[in-house]
């Protein structure tokens, strides 16, 4: 974006919404709670389902072809992403090639939704799951930030289950994240995403309506 400064951007174009951004330690939920506040009237981009979208396009799987051949690929001819993140991960270099691929085409993605949805008299606000929100400076562009937080066991729990993940894997991947404490620090309101799911949602419609009243304003 240059000088510009993203969150001058973005007020102009889509007056009248907030942006909403959610983070959190790998883990935590935030789809869940970017879950909840849809149930609210939000529009939720979702940046792993736009990555997900994006490593369907014939000309990025070309593009790692190139730079990495059929190891990063399924038989199905799918993309491989836990091969693709083994790749990467441990390489600046890499990481910094595959994002500059993929960034792009997932921003284009969340602001092709925003515009199809900007002048819709039911959106109450945009809500960006981003996991690396702050790490890409996407917050500046946001009007509020909320950090999903949910006890270290409770992360494990779900990481093991749905990545096959253990402790030392978890610390690994988050090592190269912004630590969870500024994370939090910084970030304008925290939602504890424990087990009870209606404790979850009634902090979802306060917090919504506290960004809803400070932005009205």
């Amino acid at each position: 974006m240059g000088s510009i400064d993203p969150r001058v951007t973005m007020a102009i174009v889509f007056a009248g919404k907030p942006i909403i951004g959610i983070t959190g330690g790998i883990g935590s939920g935030k789809t869940f709670v970017a879950r909840l506040f849809a149930e609210q009237g939000c529009v939720v981009s979702s940046s792993d389902d736009e990555v997900r979208r994006a490593y369907e396009r014939a000309d990025v799987k070309q593009a790692l072809r190139e730079w990495w051949g059929e190891s990063v690929f399924l038989p199905t001819g799918a993309v491989d992403r836990l091969a693709l993140g083994q790749k990467v991960f441990a390489n600046q270099q890499a990481r910094q090639r595959l994002e500059g691929l993929i960034h792009p085409l997932v921003n284009h993605q969340r602001e092709q939704l925003m515009q199809a949805h900007r002048d819709d008299p039911a959106v109450r606000a945009f809500v960006w799951d981003v996991p690396l929100l702050f790490e890409t400076g996407l917050n500046k562009a946001c009007d509020a930030v909320v950090f999903v937080d949910s006890p270290q066991e409770m992360r494990l729990k779900r990481v093991g289950q749905d990545r096959g993940w253990d402790e030392q894997e978890l610390a690994r991947r988050e090592i190269l994240q912004w630590p969870l404490d500024r994370k939090r620090e910084i970030s304008d309101y925290v939602i504890r995403n424990t087990a009870d799911a209606g404790y979850a949602r009634d902090q979802v419609r306060q917090v919504l309506s506290q960004i809803l009243a400070r932005f009205d304003h």
